[in-house]
């Protein structure tokens, strides 16, 4: 999910950047997550713009989990003392991984680390590339909530998407899941796919409030650029029948008792996903991996630094293994390691936050960017007054005209 990244700068060196406007001094460490990407699927599907890899030998599991340890060993130095409060594991298709190698790392992770008391540990897993047998086995292994990849449940529409699996195989999928003691899991959905109508749409929905799925997400087929959907785009809905389809399934949602938390993001009460919720409440996060990109606030140097790492799997595993021999005083952290100026914090602060369907503490924006409420105030009171914002003396947020075009109001924080 959250944490993935498909760019990777070939410069190494870290640069740094002035902040600028009135500084918050940062007073205390943020929540702390852990994303962890697992590069390779079976099969890559057309529209996915993931750094994913389709598998065309046997991966070296043992490799790239201990590229992984390499690189969570060199970020020590930046997040001592902060437990991991979640953990998921996106890809890619992490649910190739065997149990021993996830139990093996999850091992080692909670020795360096820590964890919260009541961590969430999050796993992808598609249904038609795993063996349900295994659902267990991560379970035993620490996992405790997975995010399957349904997307539909008609075979035809399956097929359009490129997807190994079937309708029958996301039911039994589900069902396994359950059998193997998961009581938390989500259900992946698109909608406005090829050649849908507004009534096949509402019936996937149905279909998966049936199955009774504490999370769902529900989100529309778009065209990305380098997929081979751009390129040759498939018959797609108009715009009106995406927004009647999105409208109608919103509707079922809520009347299942499903709260939506986020734009794409639907819950039963207590049941938000935690790692995905610290990513848009602009929590720390580390992100370990092929592509994978992370977030660190050093409160002591009062500055927030992102990490990014080589897209290549080949290329990550080959620069773990290589910077394993050499001392961490050579080089502290892995990959590299960039500075956010203010201006930046401000936008990808909104970006983040604005997508939840809830009101925003100003003090949250403060703790989370170091700076003062004055560096957004004359941008949130001119979106008040064009009806997309509503504000007081502690909290913002979007109006329902300001979600429907939440791409300008973000904009206006560029």
């Amino acid at each position: 999910m959250v944490g993935r990244s498909n760019s990777w700068w070939h410069n190494f060196s870290n640069f740094l950047i002035p902040v600028k406007g009135t500084v918050v001094p940062f007073t205390a460490p943020l929540p702390l997550t852990l994303y962890v990407h697992y590069p390779w699927c079976i099969q890559k599907c057309p529209y996915c713009d993931f750094n994913s890899h389709t598998l065309k030998t046997e991966v070296d599991e043992t490799a790239y989990i201990d590229a992984l340890l390499i690189q969570l060993e060199r970020t020590l130095p930046l997040v001592w003392g902060r437990p991991i409060q979640a953990i998921f594991f996106g890809g890619g298709t992490p649910s190739l991984i065997s149990e021993a190698g996830l139990q093996r790392f999850l091992t080692q992770v909670q020795m360096l680390l820590g964890f919260s008391l009541e961590i969430e540990i999050t796993l992808e897993a598609n249904p038609g590339t795993v063996d349900f047998e295994k659902f267990a086995g991560f379970r035993q292994a620490g996992v405790n909530r997975l995010s399957m990849g349904i997307q539909s449940f008609k075979d035809e529409k399956l097929q359009a998407l490129g997807r190994i699996h079937s309708a029958a195989e996301a039911k039994q999928a589900v069902a396994a899941a359950k059998a193997a003691g998961f009581d938390n899991f989500n259900l992946d959905l698109m909608f406005a796919l090829p050649n849908q109508s507004l009534a096949q749409a509402v019936a996937d929905i149905e279909q998966a409030i049936e199955l009774a799925p504490p999370h769902l997400s529900h989100y529309q087929l778009t065209l990305e650029p380098n997929t081979p959907f751009y390129r040759q785009p498939p018959p797609l809905p108009e715009m009106e029948e995406a927004w009647a389809m999105q409208a109608a399934c919103q509707e079922k949602l809520a009347q299942a008792g499903y709260q939506q938390y986020e734009v794409s993001a639907y819950a039963k009460a207590g049941h938000e996903c935690q790692h995905n919720l610290n990513y848009w409440q602009f929590g720390d996060y580390i992100g370990l991996g092929a592509g994978a990109h992370g977030k660190l606030t050093l409160p002591g140097e009062e500055r927030v630094v992102r990490t990014q790492m080589p897209a290549s799997p080949g290329g990550f595993v080959q620069m773990m293994h290589a910077l394993a021999q050499t001392s961490p005083a050579e080089q502290k952290s892995a990959g590299r390691v960039m500075e956010v100026c203010a201006e930046d914090l401000v936008f990808e602060f909104m970006l983040n936050a604005l997508r939840l369907h809830c009101s925003v503490d100003k003090v949250l924006f403060e703790q989370r960017t170091g700076l003062s409420w004055s560096a957004v105030a004359e941008q949130v009171q001119g979106l008040v007054a064009q009806g997309l914002m509503v504000e007081t003396d502690t909290q913002f947020g979007l109006t329902p005209q300001g979600r429907n075009f939440l791409n300008d109001v973000v904009a206006v924080f560029l």
